[in-house]
């Protein structure tokens, strides 16, 4: 009898051990970006993996990158030239898409890195088990409908979602434009614009300043799913700013909104087209204000902006 009591009193304290470190506020976060580009390929997607990894582990989370998330050793034809004769010769869907990768995130002075099977991986429930917060800067069809339908049940469940700049020009179905918030339009050429910001107290808006100009690619979003009645938004822009080469009926131009989805969190800014972008300081802090607000880290508030509007 002393003896079995003796096992269960072990058994109930490695419990509330196993309990104590999952709570842990200091345990790091692990943070998965996928930058999987079906579509076009910004050449900043190196650029983020890198700051990420830099500015990640000074607050508080473990990264890991996903540069392909689809099967790396599916057969494709690509044209290439044999012999001074260009032909369709058959190779991995992986060499062909790390061929794409070396040339369009290559930078000067550093040699192009390559997309290798170690750097790839599914978005599938089994994975979404190991991480706690997961950030798109993706085109395109990243994940298949199945892994969509698991990414929208996790976050449902109550984890953490982010995502940046092109990760509103991924998966056009209406799961993933409700679970994102909106999904691209089409964007202008570069330009500055005046940032307006409308939650100062969100840790979302970290690093930006109401009245501030700002220089990136801005992205203007399908009249739906976008709505101020189901997202909270923290930066836009004055539209008397912008030049925009394609106008909004309500002349509503957000950069980054949360809201929640069941009991999970999620953040989005259209900002990160540059590499100058990911560079800077100010969008660091804004991302990272984002995801520690994903995950609770953070306080800030959720509530639709037209609620807001009408409360005033």
């Amino acid at each position: 009898m002393h003896c079995l009591r003796w096992l269960l009193t072990l058994a109930l304290l490695a419990c509330l051990g196993a309990t104590a470190a999952a709570a842990d506020p200091a345990k790091p976060k692990r943070l998965l970006l996928v930058t999987t580009s079906d579509g076009f390929m910004h050449d900043s997607i190196g650029v983020a993996e890198q700051v990420l990894k830099e500015i990640g582990p000074k607050n508080g989370f473990e990264v890991t990158c996903f540069r392909y998330t689809k099967d790396p050793d599916a057969k494709v034809t690509v044209k290439r030239k044999v012999n001074d004769k260009e032909e369709e010769v058959e190779t991995t869907a992986l060499e062909k898409y790390s061929e794409q990768y070396r040339r369009t995130t290559g930078e000067k002075d550093k040699a192009p890195e390559e997309v290798t099977k170690e750097q790839c991986g599914r978005i599938n429930a089994d994975t979404l088990k190991k991480f706690d917060v997961v950030l798109f800067f993706t085109t395109g069809k990243p994940i298949t409908e199945a892994e969509e339908k698991d990414l929208v049940a996790w976050v449902k469940a109550g984890h953490a979602f982010a995502g940046t700049h092109c990760a509103t020009d991924t998966l056009y179905t209406t799961p993933y434009g409700e679970l994102i918030g909106a999904l691209f339009q089409t964007h202008p050429a570069q330009q500055k614009v005046r940032l307006k910001v409308e939650d100062p107290k969100h840790p979302g808006a970290k690093g930006f300043s109401d009245g501030m100009d700002y220089f990136d690619e801005w992205y203007i979003f399908r009249e739906a799913p976008y709505s101020r009645d189901k997202l909270h938004i923290i930066l836009s822009m004055d539209p008397s700013t912008f030049k925009p080469n394609y106008v909004r009926k309500d002349n509503d131009y957000a950069i980054s909104w949360c809201h929640e989805v069941g009991k999970g969190k999620v953040f989005y800014t259209s900002m990160g087209h540059r590499r100058e972008t990911w560079r800077d300081p100010k969008f660091q802090e804004s991302l990272i204000g984002g995801l520690k607000w994903t995950l609770g880290q953070a306080e800030g508030d959720a509530t639709p902006s037209s609620k807001l509007a009408k409360d005033k």
